[in-house]
């Protein structure tokens, strides 16, 4: 089965039996496991060819297509990676070193499309596609009717800007999924599409690729990991870090494509900046609950009122989201 002495038959299958609980039904009707499996044993192996040196995740030991399905993944902990807080965010070097990672990410992925257009078709679906399970669009639709409900006893959020959240929050996550569609006539990548702050280094989580804008992956990022001082301070030049390391990745690999300059990669970000404003909305709370409060994937895809309201009044997201929401208001985006 394997080199690996560890990784016997009688292994796999107490891991199995062991396994306390099974989020088998959502994974699957997604085809969350069919797209990491390709990422993982294909894909994600030929992007790091090219790269020499550069790696991009955990070696794949084993999978299992057929019931019960297993992936099994290196563990990155021995070779000295660890958790960042999820709950104060990342510093601007953080932040930077996992925006170039992004980028190299990227980059080598334009080269594997340019080889192999026919993976568009296997990384089609992701974050905010529009026919994506139920349960995970519930997830953040729920998520802005929480915000919305949570907001009212908010003092320092504005009034008139806590008004134009509740019209708006029964569309936002349809205005996510218009803005991360594909659209051939402008630069796209593979995206990671679950990049966060405790997927550095791509270990895991490999299920939500797909190809479009890169926007999708920079807005899902900044707004979910980096520290508010780095994202009020700090936000163009990690943008230039990130558009510095692409172009010199894809001119160094060989792209055909030549990677678009900064003011591109501004204007998508602002045209498109709905994505980070409904992560922000529906995701960054969890993120930002003490882990003796966080839930399982069980307990955050429910609508379970108190477990939701004791997110969105958390002290450390009301003292980030309230300055966000009003700058995503000034900026006319509750208006569009």
């Amino acid at each position: 089965m394997s080199e690996i002495e560890w990784l016997t038959e009688e292994f796999i299958q107490n891991a199995l039996r062991n396994a306390k609980k099974d989020n088998s039904i959502l994974i699957e009707s997604a085809d969350l496991f069919g797209i990491e499996m390709t990422m993982m044993t294909s894909t994600l192996r030929e992007m790091e060819s090219v790269l020499k040196g550069t790696k991009l995740g955990g070696l794949c030991y084993f999978t299992r297509s057929e019931n019960p399905k297993v992936l099994m993944i290196e563990d990155l902990a021995p070779l000295g990676f660890k958790m960042a807080n999820r709950q104060t965010g990342l510093d601007f070097n953080h932040c930077m070193l996992a925006l170039q990672g992004l980028a190299k990410f990227h980059a080598s992925s334009v080269w594997i499309i340019e080889k192999n257009p026919k993976l568009k078709e296997i990384y089609s679906k992701g974050m905010f596609e529009m026919d994506f399970p139920k349960d995970m669009s519930n997830f953040f639709v729920s998520g802005m009717k929480f915000l919305v409900k949570a907001a009212e006893s908010w003092p320092e959020l504005r009034d008139d800007c806590r008004k134009k959240i509740e019209k708006i929050a029964d569309v936002a996550y349809d205005k996510a999924g218009i803005a991360r569609k594909l659209d051939e006539k402008e630069f796209n990548v593979i995206n990671h599409g679950d990049f966060w702050v405790n997927n550095m280094m791509f270990k895991v989580d490999f299920q939500l690729c797909s190809y479009t804008t890169p926007a999708l992956d920079l807005l899902y990022f900044l707004n979910s990991s980096a520290s508010e001082e780095v994202l009020e301070n700090h936000r163009n030049s990690l943008i230039e870090g990130y558009v510095k390391t692409l172009s010199e990745t894809m001119t160094r690999i060989g792209c055909k494509t030549k990677a678009p300059g900064i003011e591109y990669f501004k204007k998508i970000l602002a045209d498109k900046a709905i994505i980070g404003f409904v992560i922000a909305c529906a995701g960054l709370p969890i993120l930002k609950l003490d882990k003796s409060k966080a839930q399982g994937l069980e307990e955050m895809m429910s609508n379970k009122e108190d477990f939701h309201l004791m997110a969105y009044n958390n002290e450390a997201y009301r003292k980030v989201i309230v300055p966000r929401l009003h700058e995503w208001d000034s900026q006319g985006l509750f208006d569009k």
